[in-house]
């Protein structure tokens, strides 16, 4: 079963600042096991932003979260308040 996980920070950096750093950081997070898809967004509140991934299973979410490269979020994007993140099954997609 895919899962959907659903991450929004607050972050002190200007916007332009914060996608450079995505962007570098982006190769590391194409080479992630399970990873099918994640979505760099901005929430419209003032310095939040956020990623939407869709993972091909728990397990391969799970193994993320624990990674160096999990960890290193906050401090690569400078957060200022603890994150929220949801985390739902995908039922079905409407296309492939």
């Amino acid at each position: 079963m895919m899962i959907l996980q659903i991450i929004k920070l607050k972050s002190d950096l200007p916007e332009d600042e914060l996608l450079r750093r995505a962007k570098e950081r982006e190769l590391n997070f194409k080479s992630i096991p399970g990873l099918l898809q994640k979505y760099y967004v901005k929430t419209g509140i003032e310095g939040e932003y956020g990623g939407v991934y869709v993972w091909d299973s728990i397990t391969s979410l799970q193994k993320y979260q624990t990674s160096d490269l999990a960890k290193s979020i906050p401090t690569a994007y400078t957060i200022t308040e603890t994150p929220d993140i949801e985390i739902m099954d995908i039922l079905f997609q409407l296309r492939n």
